[in-house]
């Protein structure tokens, strides 16, 4: 089991939680493939269920507070782009999730630490062993922190990663590509946080946080598309 611990503290760094019981983190990660090994009956689909609910309630309680004005049919719109699977699947790349996942020998060949499914339900399953072990405020708090880029972006964001849209955008109006650089890291090594920096052709640039470089990246390819006026928030302000 080293190996999985020490795929357990490079993933807690991650998502800014610490398991005190490493074994239900375990279990979120074991994919239901390796049922099948003595060593490990227990797999995530039970948590999966849970976690599914945790990232509902804590995402429509978010948009009910944040969208104020908004009408019911805009509040399920909203709400169906946060939770689903592509959704869910891009949250789990962003922290690298695949690579911590226990899956069987034919899965693993197969591409399993890729495919949507596999990762949105580990995705979820992490979010129940968090909630079942800290309570529902902390698992809440960990959900708007990985969420951020998807929740401040527009319509489009949770379908397009805001990377993607932005090197669109500047293909569009002409532009050199994005440059992203490492403007910081602070925290301990455990837990860092990651401080990114994007340029376009020295005349453009903003910064985003992230408990990971691709995630700091993400969200200040986000603030650049809010600060070009391409992306709206949710608030459909600019």
């Amino acid at each position: 089991m080293g190996g999985t611990l020490n795929q357990i503290s490079r993933l807690e760094g991650l998502i800014g939680y610490t398991f005190a019981n490493r074994g239900l983190a375990e279990k979120a990660l074991t994919h239901s493939s390796v049922r099948g090994d003595s060593r490990r009956r227990a797999d995530n689909e039970r948590l999966e269920f849970l976690g599914d609910r945790v990232l509902a309630l804590t995402i429509s309680q978010h948009l009910y507070n944040r969208m104020s004005d908004a009408r019911e049919g805009e509040l399920a719109r909203a709400f169906n782009r946060l939770v689903r699977r592509e959704t869910c699947a891009a949250v789990a790349r962003d922290i690298d999730l695949g690579a911590s996942l226990l899956l069987s020998d034919s899965e693993a060949d197969s591409g399993g630490r890729d495919k949507d499914t596999i990762l949105a339900d580990a995705m979820e399953a992490l979010l129940a062993a968090i909630f079942l072990e800290a309570g529902f405020e902390v698992a809440r708090d960990v959900i708007l922190s990985l969420w951020q880029v998807y929740i401040e972006g527009s319509p489009v964001a949770a379908t397009v990663d805001a990377k993607s849209a932005l090197q669109e955008w500047a293909q569009g109006q002409g532009l050199p590509l994005p440059e992203y650089s490492e403007a910081s890291r602070t925290g301990p090594d455990h837990a860092p946080l990651f401080t990114a920096l994007v340029t376009i052709d020295g005349r453009f640039e903003a910064t985003g946080k992230g408990a990971s470089k691709r995630q700091a990246e993400q969200v200040a390819a986000g603030a650049m598309l809010r600060a070009q006026g391409v992306w709206r928030d949710l608030n459909g302000e600019r």
